[in-house]
């Protein structure tokens, strides 16, 4: 019993890492817009438009991924797509015009659509269903956001964004480390989660509103990760980008802070009931964040991550509960297209924010997790849906 919770927390323990090199990527990408306004000149339209491009791969390939990980296991999709996230990430600052550089992105976004629901598979089945576990691995992912504008500022700022090929290094080697340690870490793992499938009874409707619900938070988070630098440095009259890049440092740490809370709330606690709880939450703290002025404003954006965060792995142990013998898709919906198809709506906040202002542009946001917690409502735990039809 002994040396299988050891194995289970060697696998969980590889997969947060490589989750957090994966994720890193995905926040490259805004913690690059700044430079790549400053350097190509890229409008709100443009710079939502590279968000776009890291979106819009991912959010079509994820869940059919998943599809195929649950006819047939595919662990090598969790290295190969953790090396493309990181070579497109790397191309991006090399190519000269805008379509190359969309491309390069979403060259990125297609690794990170490959990577997530074969490895949030596997993560559940080594932490044999454990909401602390699940926490655990989605705090990988969170970790890497949050390291992302501090690895990639500095390389920027030395180099520029030809200095980006450097940001591949951390992908290829984990990506090498994965392939050598898979068939010996993972393929036990594989087995483990095929137990006891027949017996499993999947709930749509409920699963459908629990997707409704992250995709109304994907917009929220994805217009924060392309806005919210370039919002706190104008808000602040900041020179350089420090004060942008400083509020994305807090957003995505106190949103790894979040993830890791919401685990451990949810072995107390309901899960639907949180995820309630923090979208109604996240309306006075997001409201705060588009009015508050000067330093203050980083009180609300801790306030915002902390709520829109404490929800994002029990989306995900609530779409495999809902879905239990899709594992694989419903792990591509909640942490792969209902993520990342926020991004698709970027644009469209970055065009409102050309022809009215930025702060109108997030006030207008505050309609989403409304609309979030009211869908929520209908939302009940799988417990209570035993016997249901």
């Amino acid at each position: 019993m002994q040396s299988a919770q050891r194995a289970g927390r060697w696998r969980i323990s590889l997969l947060v890492g490589s989750h957090l090199i994966d994720d890193l990527y995905q926040g490259a990408v805004p913690a690059m817009l700044p430079f790549f306004v400053a350097e190509r000149h890229f409008g709100y339209v443009a710079a939502a438009g590279i968000t776009l491009a890291a979106t819009l791969l991912s959010s079509v390939v994820q869940p059919l991924f998943g599809m195929m990980t649950d006819k047939h296991p595919l662990p090598w999709l969790v290295p190969a797509g953790l090396g493309v996230a990181g070579i497109g990430v790397g191309l991006s600052g090399l190519v000269d015009s805008y379509l190359w550089t969309w491309l390069a992105i979403a060259l990125s976004g297609l690794g990170v659509a490959a990577y997530h629901p074969e490895s949030a598979r596997l993560a559940r089945a080594a932490a044999a269903g454990s909401h602390v576990g699940m926490s655990w691995f989605s705090l990988g992912g969170n970790v890497g956001f949050a390291l992302a504008p501090i690895i990639v500022t500095p390389v920027m700022a030395a180099m520029g964004l030809g200095g980006s090929p450097l940001l591949m290094i951390p992908a290829l080697v984990v990506g090498v480390l994965l392939s050598i340690m898979l068939r010996r870490l993972i393929t036990p793992a594989i087995a483990m989660s095929a137990a006891g499938r027949a017996a499993l009874v999947d709930r749509w409707g409920q699963f459908a509103r629990l997707g409704t619900v992250v995709i109304l938070r994907s917009i929220v988070t994805f217009a924060l990760n392309t806005f919210l630098a370039i919002w706190v440095g104008e808000r602040l009259d900041a020179s350089g980008h420090l004060a942008g890049e400083a509020a994305l440092v807090l957003y995505f740490g106190v949103g790894a802070v979040g993830t890791l809370l919401g685990g451990t709330l949810a072995s107390r606690f309901s899960r639907v009931r949180l995820i309630r709880t923090a979208y109604l939450l996240t309306i006075p703290t997001l409201a705060g964040v588009a009015l508050v002025p000067g330093p203050l404003v980083y009180v609300f954006i801790a306030a915002t991550a902390l709520c829109l965060y404490v929800p994002f792995s029990l989306h995900v142990t609530l779409g495999q509960d809902f879905l239990p013998t899709r594992v694989g898709t419903a792990s591509g919906v909640t942490l792969g297209l209902a993520v990342s198809v926020g991004g698709l709506a970027a644009p469209a906040v970055g065009a409102l924010a050309e022809a009215v202002n930025l702060q109108t542009a997030l006030l207008v946001l505050l309609l989403a997790p409304a609309a979030s917690w009211f869908v929520a409502r209908g939302m009940r735990e799988p417990t209570q849906l035993v016997g249901a039809q």
